[in-house]
């Protein structure tokens, strides 16, 4: 019967593998997007392996931030990854004296010299310099990842972005977008961006000294990326080794380390992932479900069917009055318009990608298309709130203007005219209302943390490569949510790939956002002692609220029922247009 060595190497978001001969020459390997499915994709890389090779003897050498778990539970050899590369390089390329290496949300650097250990450096809890940080530029830009690289080819000029922090760095290129920056220029300024911050923190005083060997997926599917370290480090291609397969260097340098130790048939590792997978241990820290099933759910969600705002239809024979509220946010730009009953007629939402005059132009496209004989719309007067609120109303000559949480606040106070506590929480922030006799008592807003934001949730599903709204429904129907606990986005990766390595389905991981942004939100921005403090009608909105188990969430954490409507994240163009509304009745009641 055939031995092998098997290098496995799972990290936060792929799965590499890489068998080898007893000559430890490749035969065969792969390279996976798990989506946190990992012991699913695991068990079926396994399967397809056992049809290609048949029965054989194995030796596992496992790795990455998620490979730990399975090393734990099913005897598999763990080997850290850095040590995994450090023996692929003095095995294979003994030439090499630096080795940078990037992955999805870690950069590595490996110093090597004769006679003494390897000098390892790695990045602490910064994603500045890693493939996340690329993902989210092409996420920014509205392009596939792959185009990247032929973007940044055409580059004509290198703009200062901030690289040490995705929230800074979004800033950075939303700026660079607004002032029409070409894509191949903001591509390329990011890659310089990401290899400062990679050379500037690693190798902290040490030199980069040829020959430099580079590895991880972003150099091997980013060639551009790999010319602007060069050009960091001062460097010439000839200075450097390319090796074949840099993107599965740790899972190579597993296979290589596992020569020594025990083989077992291919069958029996299958058995007893497939055991480990049936008999997951229930988590003690799990917390409550947030709907026991469908029929709960929906049920729940009935209830909350009284909340939804009045509609009505646009007509325009009679010279019928209108009022125009728009929210111009930071990345987004809503709108609504309604009648002198404060009807919804009109709405729309849609993504600013750095222009908010060009978006709202776009919504009122839309609007005129909408009606028939559109020139006779009579909107009697209009309103702007949020980041645009003064260049919309200078442009377009708007007579109003109205504080974004003051619109938050009309459009709560309308729907439920008790309301006591109104909490907003957008993609990047987070306002929040205490009401007391229908006035304004205090307001507070989040500063410098996103963590009780909506990209805390988006962010980690675009990793995952999950749809928003599936990863929303998923987390609804999770059976054992997962206790993440309080803490920065950045921190949180961590707290994340410990659950993933306990065997946390994706399900358990996304109820356990919800519950950690509520918790962020109340705890850490508001400073919550007793939920008390909310009053007894708490009214949420915002996009983070289309996601039901935040609301589900925020309602088993203060013990309260919470009220939103059909559109939370319209809400403040609602207010705004409601102001519009009030003022036109104040000067015709005058």
């Amino acid at each position: 019967m055939n031995i092998y060595n098997l290098g496995i190497d799972i990290g936060s978001t792929t799965l590499k593998w890489v068998l080898l001969d007893n000559d430890n020459h490749i035969i065969d390997k792969n390279y996976v997007r798990h989506c946190a499915n990992h012991a699913v994709v695991l068990l079926e890389e396994l399967q397809t392996l056992m049809q290609k090779i048949g029965p054989s003897m194995i030796r596992i050498g496992i790795t990455g931030s998620v490979g730990m778990g399975y090393a734990e539970r099913m005897g598999m050899y763990f080997i850290q990854e850095v040590i995994a590369e450090a023996k692929v390089v003095q095995t294979q390329y003994p030439m090499v004296r630096t080795l940078i290496d990037m992955g999805g949300e870690d950069s590595k650097m490996i110093f090597f010299s004769a006679n003494t250990s390897p000098d390892i450096r790695m990045n602490g809890n910064c994603a500045g310099g890693t493939g996340a940080f690329i993902d989210q530029t092409a996420q920014l830009l509205g392009v596939a990842v792959e185009e990247l690289d032929s973007l940044a080819e055409g580059y004509t000029t290198i703009y200062p972005i901030a690289s040490r922090c995705g929230v800074f760095s979004k800033t950075d290129i939303q700026n660079l977008i607004s002032q029409k920056v070409s894509k191949s220029d903001l591509v390329a300024s990011v890659f310089r961006a990401v290899a400062l911050q990679v050379v500037t923190t690693l190798s902290r005083g040490c030199d980069v000294k040829p020959s430099v060997l580079f590895c991880g997926g972003p150099f091997a599917y980013f060639t551009q990326l790999k010319k602007h370290f060069l050009e960091v480090l001062k460097l010439s291609d000839s200075q450097c080794v390319t090796p074949d397969n840099p993107q599965y260097f740790p899972a190579l340098g597993s296979a290589i380390m596992a020569s020594n130790t025990e083989a077992k048939p291919l069958s029996k590792w299958i058995i007893n992932l497939q055991y480990s997978i049936a008999h997951r241990s229930d988590q003690t820290n799990s917390l409550p479900i947030l709907f026991a099933d469908a029929h709960h759910y929906q049920t729940w969600l009935k209830q909350k069917q009284v909340d939804t705002v009045k509609r009505s239809s646009i007509s325009v024979s009679e010279n019928i009055p209108y009022f125009l509220g728009v929210d111009s946010g930071s990345t987004t730009t809503k709108m609504v318009l309604i009648n002198e009953n404060a009807e919804v007629v009109f709405t729309h939402y849609l993504p600013n990608l750095g222009d908010s005059m060009g978006a709202f132009a776009q919504c009122l496209k839309l609007l005129n298309e909408s009606v028939i004989n559109s020139e006779n719309l009579h909107i009697a007067a209009s309103c702007a709130t949020g980041y645009g609120e003064n260049l919309l109303k200078a442009a377009y000559n708007m007579p109003y203007g109205i504080v974004e949480t003051m619109a938050h606040f009309m459009a709560a106070h309308h729907v439920q005219p008790n309301v006591s506590f109104v909490l907003d929480i957008g993609g990047q922030d987070m306002k929040a209302i205490f009401v007391r006799n229908g006035s304004i008592e205090r307001m507070e807003i989040n500063e410098a943390c996103s963590s009780g934001c909506g990209s805390f949730i988006q962010t980690y599903a675009q990793t995952m490569n999950i749809e928003i709204n599936k990863f929303a429904q998923m987390a609804c129907f999770a059976q054992r949510p997962c206790d993440l606990g309080t803490r920065c986005t950045v921190f949180m990766n961590s707290k994340v790939k410990q659950v993933m390595r306990e065997g946390c389905s994706v399900a358990d991981i996304a109820a356990g956002f919800s519950y950690s942004v509520v918790k962020n939100c109340l705890y850490k921005v508001l400073k919550l002692k007793d939920a008390t403090e909310l009053g007894s009608h708490i009214v949420v909105q915002g996009g983070t609220f289309k996601n039901h188990s935040v609301a589900r969430a925020l309602e088993i954490i203060t013990g309260r029922t919470v009220q939103f409507t059909d559109i939370p994240e319209l809400m403040g163009a609602y207010g705004a247009a409601l102001y519009a509304l009030k003022q036109y009745q104040h000067k015709h009641h005058e």
